[in-house]
């Protein structure tokens, strides 16, 4: 019995030894190229279809951005929302603009704080969504669906400033990119918010969740929560920040819902 014995202790150390290994390697080469399509029912008899992703980050790599287009455009959406964060630097934009407009559905979007900060201009971006035939929406509404959906789109310089006249008889969709802003907003009800900001963390921790998050996310980290304002939905992105090229338990997701 002793032989059996010291196999299976040098069988057990080599997994712990081999488990950071193991997870360091998931969490640099294998998880952040991994897009999970994520599917989310929200009507019991759905008539439209829509598809959001978030926070690409684009950094020049074209053929995992193709491949997030076609993933797009696999799941047949009726629309798509992108909700913030194209790039961090403004060289790649153009090339984020190229592969986006492959995009076969109406494309709508709102900026996030790295557009921002990146300097990239929004003219070439409004042309690329309008070429989709959707919208790069800075504090604007567009009707959709021949009036049935009312899509929101507002920008990280006003949330609580914006004026809201929604439509009872419509579905009211509201993108933004902070998903903490939900507390600035006071009066409207939306059927659902769009948001992104967070990436989930990109380091989930199983059992306690995202040790690290950024500003303007509080609570809202991941996933479906319920608000004062309606339903929100936090995508954990596509891409993540420079220098952080990693994700672990929190893979890049597109997110197809049926509403």
């Amino acid at each position: 019995m002793k032989p059996n014995y010291f196999s299976r202790r040098k069988f057990i150390a080599a997994v712990l030894l081999a488990a950071p290994a193991a997870a360091l390697v998931d969490a640099t080469l294998v998880e952040p190229a991994l897009v999970k399509i994520r599917h989310r029912r929200l009507a019991n008899n759905p008539t439209h279809r829509l598809v959001q992703f978030s926070d690409l980050h684009h950094k020049g790599d074209r053929k995992f951005l193709q491949s997030v287009v076609d993933k797009i455009n696999s799941a047949r959406p009726d629309f798509v929302c992108f909700t913030g964060d194209l790039v961090e630097d403004r060289r790649f934009l153009q090339e984020a603009l190229e592969i986006l407009s492959g995009v076969e559905a109406p494309l709508f979007g709102v900026p996030g704080n790295h557009d921002y900060w990146s300097g990239a201009p929004f003219a070439p971006i409004r042309g690329c969504f309008e070429k989709t035939g959707g919208a790069w929406l800075l504090d604007e509404r567009r009707e959709i669906a021949d009036g049935r959906i009312h899509l929101n789109g507002i920008t990280c310089l006003s949330a609580h400033r914006r004026m809201w006249n929604l439509d009872p008889q419509a579905t009211n969709i509201l993108l933004m990119h902070y998903p903490a802003w939900v507390k600035k907003i006071d009066d409207p009800k939306f059927d659902l918010v769009l948001a992104g900001h967070s990436h989930g963390g990109q380091v989930r921790i199983p059992f306690y969740g995202a040790p690290l998050l950024p500003y303007g996310v509080d609570e809202y980290d991941l996933g479906m929560f319920q608000t004062r304002v309606g339903p929100l939905h936090v995508n954990p992105g596509i891409g993540y920040i420079a220098g952080c090229d990693f994700r672990f338990n929190c893979p890049p997701e597109i997110t197809v819902f049926d509403i």
